[in-house]
Parts: structure tokens; C-alpha cells; sequence
């Protein structure tokens, strides 16, 4: 068996290889949504994982279409007979830039500043793909135990085509423990386990008033103006306190578990200076226990190229995360039943319904989970915490169904200075070592 200095020195020597392979993947404009970006950047990417999870020792690797026309990268080695499999998930679609013009970095090229890694999915999710490629490399390629791979190509959209999938194709990624990687640690050098997802409701709505645009000076006053009433209609969805108030959903649950300070979270999360944080718990009340209702985003007049004119109509797209303890189709009930009674003017309402995800809670103890915990602490050097997750990963409920016996881990390299979703997201690259190490470790030890 591969000793712990062995696997630690293999990583270590890997690591140029890892910045590589992320330079390659970052490279690719993996944005699973053909109404911003050409599909080709999820081909490409999607082939790019096959043949480096191929190369890495996984013997039966192949591209699965999922319902949503999205591709699954798909990789199995059966271990020696009477050993366990485990199942290494990842995804590799990324989130929009959100604009060249925020980043301090090339977007699509990554690029060492201060000691991290930038660009687009340098963390979230291809910094993981790495993560899992670098651990594999190390132990590889007999592996010791049965090693499946799932690389998701629609993950950021929540279009549900890996959910679904895995539902009509059980037995392709069946095993006795997953790492969810797709989480982070509660700081740089921090090994941490994540225990709670909160799960999500996403909403679009239009608000209609008029039949076309008005002169604001020859109407403005008694015409109703649908910008307006969609201003007055969020406005119902938090209280002065920034605390989300949706009637008849719940608002004041607490977190019991280890807390998130203060001044960690206005520097990890980038708040100015003297902007509070907002609502009427701690920290971590707010972010891994309670509902938090935020608007994605809106369809209005730009600022430049506007005119002296009423909106006739205008839409807005809603992300409504739930804790654990909510069942997401209440909390849509709710959200719209609320948002029915407070529209202003008797002024038109639609609300579609864009996606629904579970909240999840992750075991925290059995055999898998004490030889990763035991892993991490080694990698890392310290003891192991745990902490939620203010996001929702869906998958994970449909893994815990389907494969009720399995032990469910999340982690990863993505702690709260990545800035996933953001402008200039990144990766401390000393993340992807210590916890290619650590996966290394559990791989070579879990039996």
C-alpha cells in the first residue's frame, strides 16, 4: 500500500500538471445555455473530461445525453472482487461571466494573481474536476477499490438532466459512498465537511399594466406603471431589517452548529464599509437556516437609451432558498399566494414556475465518512468542522434516494473567497493540492 508520504509527494509533483488541465478547462466557454453561449463549448469540455478520466485509469468512460440534451461524462474501473465502489461527482458547465468589464483577469484564461488562480469555473466546478484527476493520478491506475466518475454538463442551469437520468439509469452509477464535490471549506486550510443544503424555488414573474409604453409627462400619475408596481410587489418580500418576509413561511429558525463570525463574513462575502449585514439573526441563521429570497434578475429600461415613458409591462426572475425542514413545494405555494395578494393596482400577474429543489441533510457518521474525515485531518493537518451550505445541489436528494444505503459526502475546493457565481472567481491552488491529497488518502484506506 501506498504510504501517506508517497501520496503526499505524488501530489505535490502533480500540481503543475493540475494547473494545466485547469488552464485547459477554464479555456473552455462551458456555459450550458445556447441562448448565450454556442453548445460547442460544452462538447469540447465534455470530450476533455472523457479522455482525462480515460487517461487517469477509468476504464469504461463514455458521454451520456441526459432528458435536458445536456452530456454526463460517465467512468467506472471495478475495484478487486469483495472491495467497495465510490462514486466522484463533479460538473463541469460554469455560470455566465457576468461581464467582462468586472473582471480583473481574462475571463477564459486562467491566471496566477497573488498566490490564486482566476477565471471562470476555476473553482466552480472544473477546480474539482482537478481535484478528482489529481487523486486518481496519484493512486492509479490499479485502483484499489471500484472508482465511478459523474462530470455533469447542466448543473448551473438546474435544468434536472443528471437527476433524471439517475433515475432511469440506476445502475450505472450505484455505489457504496459519493463525494459530492461541489462544496468547499469554511476557510482556506480549514478541512470541512458540509452538512446542510438549503434548497430553492426559482420563480419568473411579469407584470402587466398597459397596452403599450406612455408619455410620461402626458400620462404619468394615474396610469399605472408596471415598473412601479413590480418595485412595490418585491418590495412585500423583505422587511426593513433585510429579513425575508413571505406570509406564512417561516423566518426565524437558528443554526446550532459552528458559527460564522461577523468580520469573516464581510470580507469573505465583500461588503462596503458601513453597509450592514442584514437580518435579524447571526450570520449563519441567516445563511444555512432561514428562507432568503433574492432577485436574480430584471427586465428593464437600460439607463442609457431610455425614455420619457411608462412601462407597460416588465419581468423579473426570483431565487427563493429554503432550509432544511421546508418541503419546496409549500414554500412555492406560499411564494405565490404571497406575491398574489400583495401585487399593487390589480395590475396583471403571471408566475412561472422555473425549477424546485430539495433542502438535504448529509449523514454524518458510518464508515466512509470517518476514512474521509480521518483523510482530510491528514491532508490538511488540523481537525475536521462542518458547517451548511447556503446552496442547493438537487442531485443530492435524487442520490439519496436512489441509492438509499450510499454515504453522501460533500467538499471541495470552493471556500467563500472563490467568488463562485461572481466576477473574478478563483482558486487557491494549495486547496486542490490538500484536498487531492486527502481524496487520495480515502481512496487508497476506505474499505
Amino acid at each position: 500500500m501506498t504510504t501517506e508520504a508517497e501520496l503526499r509527494s505524488k501530489v505535490s509533483g502533480l500540481m503543475g500538471r493540475a494547473k494545466q488541465d485547469l488552464a485547459q478547462l477554464v479555456s473552455f466557454k462551458s456555459v450550458a445555455d445556447p441562448r448565450q453561449f454556442p453548445p460547442e463549448g460544452c462538447e469540447q469540455t465534455a470530450q476533455w473530461v472523457a479522455d482525462a478520466f480515460a487517461a487517469a485509469g477509468l476504464t469504461e468512460v463514455g458521454l451520456h445525453e441526459t432528458p435536458d440534451g445536456s452530456k454526463a461524462v460517465i467512468g467506472h474501473k471495478p475495484g478487486p472482487a469483495g472491495t467497495p465502489t465510490v462514486l466522484l461527482y463533479c460538473h463541469y458547465d460554469v455560470q455566465p461571466p457576468l461581464g467582462d468589464d468586472a473582471w480583473h483577469t481574462p475571463v477564459w484564461t486562467l491566471t496566477e494573481k497573488n498566490g490564486r488562480w482566476y477565471g471562470r469555473g476555476a473553482a466552480d466546478c472544473k477546480g474539482n474536476i482537478v481535484t478528482h484527476l489529481t487523486a486518481l493520478r496519484a493512486i492509479g491506475p490499479d485502483f484499489p477499490i471500484g472508482i465511478k466518475v459523474v462530470a455533469e454538463g447542466s448543473e448551473e442551469q438546474g435544468t434536472g438532466g443528471l437527476e433524471k437520468f439517475v433515475v432511469a439509469h440506476p445502475e450505472l452509477l450505484a455505489a457504496d459512498a459519493i463525494l459530492v464535490a461541489d462544496c468547499g471549506n469554511f476557510a482556506v486550510g480549514v478541512p470541512t465537511f458540509t452538512q446542510t443544503l438549503r434548497g430553492m424555488v426559482n420563480v419568473v414573474l411579469t407584470v402587466k399594466t398597459l397596452a403599450g409604453p406612455m408619455h410620461s409627462g402626458m400620462f404619468g400619475g394615474p396610469a399605472p406603471d408596471a415598473l412601479a408596481a413590480m418595485i412595490q410587489l418585491l418590495s412585500t418580500l423583505r422587511d426593513e431589517h433585510g429579513n425575508t418576509t413571505i406570509d406564512g413561511l417561516t423566518n426565524d429558525q437558528k443554526w446550532t452548529g459552528a458559527q460564522y463570525p461577523d468580520a469573516d463574513f464581510r470580507s469573505d462575502a465583500g461588503i462596503l464599509d458601513g453597509v450592514d449585514v442584514v437580518g435579524g439573526g447571526t450570520v449563519s441563521d441567516m445563511l444555512w437556516s432561514r428562507p432568503a429570497l433574492t432577485v436574480l434578475g430584471m427586465d428593464v429600461p437600460a439607463v442609457v437609451g431610455s425614455s420619457a415613458a411608462i412601462q407597460p409591462s416588465t419581468r423579473a426572475r426570483l431565487n427563493l432558498r429554503i432550509p432544511p425542514g421546508t418541503e419546496p413545494k409549500r414554500a412555492y405555494e406560499l411564494l405565490t399566494e404571497h406575491l398574489r395578494a400583495h401585487v399593487p393596482w390589480n395590475a396583471q400577474l403571471d408566475i412561472e414556475l422555473e425549477s424546485m429543489g430539495e433542502p438535504f441533510v448529509a449523514a454524518e457518521h458510518g464508515p466512509a465518512r470517518a476514512a474521509m474525515g480521518q483523510a482530510m485531518e491528514t491532508a490538511y493537518g488540523r481537525p475536521i468542522t462542518t458547517e451548511g451550505q447556503g446552496g442547493s445541489i438537487p442531485l443530492c436528494n435524487v442520490f439519496a434516494d436512489t441509492y438509499p444505503k450510499a454515504e453522501i459526502m460533500l467538499l471541495g475546493v470552493e471556500e467563500p473567497k472563490c467568488l463562485i457565481h461572481a466576477p473574478n472567481e478563483s482558486v487557491d491552488p494549495s486547496e486542490i493540492e490538500h484536498m487531492a491529497l486527502a481524496e487520495a488518502l480515502f481512496l487508497s484506506t476506505y474499505r
